[in-house]
């Protein structure tokens, strides 16, 4: 009788990808980077565990939107006083935080929770070309598509 794999966390591999968002789609970038951060592209997948890799992600102030989203899209902050409800554009944010817009759209598709949390904190976002991880050897990454 076969059973299904489980991964260990002592037999989990770790590796670091470099991805250039400049000129990408900024919903097409974040599923691809979702994906690599919950592992869902190893063979070795395990749905409550952390498998995924290590993502930095450069240029992110070149991250493109289509359609009207730069002017329509809103993202929206509250303090929870009356009357503190700041918004702005997606235009804006990518002028304002990049690095900010590329966080959220990621995290948003991320699982919810403790496991979350900890495959969000191997995401790296810069807005210029630099990034502080040459000393990890990263690879860089294609995109499907």
């Amino acid at each position: 009788m076969r059973t299904t794999y489980m991964a260990k966390p002592s037999e989990i591999e770790r590796k670091w990808f470099v991805i250039d968002a400049e000129g990408k789609t900024l919903g097409r970038l974040s599923t691809e980077v979702a994906s690599l951060l919950r592992g869902k592209h190893k063979p070795t997948f395990t749905p409550h565990l952390d498998t995924g890799d290590h993502v930095i992600i450069i240029n992110a102030e070149k991250i493109h939107l289509t359609g009207n989203k730069l002017a329509d899209k809103m993202y929206h902050r509250h303090s929870r006083y009356p009357g503190s409800l700041k918004s702005m554009s997606a235009g804006e944010m990518r002028d304002r935080k990049p690095v900010k817009l590329l966080e959220l759209s990621i995290k948003g598709m991320l699982p919810k929770g403790p496991l979350g949390s900890q495959m969000y904190r191997k995401l790296n976002v810069y807005a210029g070309n630099e990034h502080p991880h040459e000393a990890q050897k990263p690879e860089a990454y294609e995109l499907r598509g």
